[in-house]
């Protein structure tokens, strides 16, 4: 664009103080050199002219925040644990101070001025395109419904009355095959507090779960009072049922095929487990010992530096009753007709 501008803006001069055949010769030497048509020759000409000064032409709003920018916004998304551009807005402040102390931001000034002073609808939209670069995977699931449902009580609700230590249980596969022994990760969700503790086992059956809730137990800054699992085996037989009857632990379960039962839980498969371990194939024993190292060191991250927000409420719009209001009074209006009139 900048080319065929100065190209034009060189014999804008010569092109009106010219006659018509001058022009004439002018536009074709134009045509010829830009490829473009005559008409687009002509106006462009005339845009110079009213213009009146050489520019390169440059359509919608100017750019404010360059890729030196965004970059800087990605590393801090990546150290905020890839969260949410509404819960990362806050702590950019705290997340850049904390890594210019330890000696860890490789940004300049002004990419870091502009980052501070970027505002939360910028931040979603650019961390929206954070995430539809990545790949979307779905893992499998493997959850068989046990023969011993009767042993634990359904539970579907009211949790915001429940205080610390009442939380939800599940887990999930390392595996892509459904097939054979594979590893797993065992987590709670508290329903307070939204605290999370993934610890890795070996296959799901009863013994390595209640390995894992025994690490667990010892892991919560609180007393475990109640666990809510789905109608899943590893959770619902015998040994488990027997653990928490021993640990006073009130143990309830979901209704089947219903997982807003659990829903604590199961955004946190997808936001602490699959982010972190993601889906890779883990068939051999050895990796639960490197899995739970590596819990180790997620649990007191989650604990003191995961942002996270939770639903208080919901309230209908106006619009919503408005509407309502004006469907009903048209559904119950009278029509006139010609005998009434």
């Amino acid at each position: 664009m900048e080319t065929r501008n100065d190209v034009f803006y060189e014999q804008l001069q010569g092109y009106l103080k010219a006659d018509r055949c001058g022009k004439g010769k002018i536009l074709d030497s134009l045509c010829l050199l830009t490829h473009m048509h005559r008409d687009a020759v002509i106006r462009r000409l005339k845009t110079l002219q009213l213009r009146g000064k050489k520019t390169v032409e440059k359509r919608g709003r100017p750019k404010t925040y360059g890729p030196d920018v965004t970059a800087a916004l990605k590393d801090v998304w990546i150290v905020g644990n890839e969260v949410c551009g509404e819960l990362l807005h806050p702590v950019i402040t705290e997340y850049i101070a904390i890594l210019s102390r330890d000696g860890m931001w490789d940004h300049g000034e002004e990419a870091t001025k502009k980052l501070l002073a970027m505002s939360r609808a910028t931040v979603k939209r650019r961390v929206g395109m954070f995430l539809k670069a990545r790949r979307k995977c779905r893992g499998l699931s493997d959850t068989k419904p046990s023969h011993l449902k009767h042993l634990v009580p359904i539970f579907t609700g009211p949790w915001r009355d429940k205080p610390p230590g009442y939380g939800q249980v599940d887990t999930v596969r390392h595996a892509n095959t459904a097939f054979g022994d594979a590893v797993y990760t065992a987590q709670y969700t508290d329903a307070a507090t939204l605290t999370t503790i993934p610890r890795a086992q070996w296959n799901k059956g009863d013994v390595a779960t209640r390995g894992s809730l025994q690490a667990i137990q010892t892991r919560l800054p609180f007393p475990w009072l109640g666990a809510h699992p789905d109608t899943g085996s590893e959770f619902i037989n015998h040994m488990v049922v027997q653990w928490c009857a021993e640990q006073k632990i009130e143990l309830t379960r979901s209704r089947p095929n219903h997982k807003n039962d659990n829903m604590y839980i199961e955004e946190r498969n997808g936001h602490v487990v699959r982010k972190v371990v993601g889906y890779l194939d883990l068939n051999c024993i050895e990796a639960v010992e490197a899995l739970n190292r590596v819990y180790d060191v997620l649990t007191p991250y989650l604990f003191h530096f995961m942002a996270v927000r939770r639903m208080t409420g919901k309230e209908d719009t106006v619009r919503f009753w408005v509407r309502k209001i004006l469907l009903l009074m048209l559904c119950t209006a009278k029509i006139p007709t010609f005998n009434s009139i």
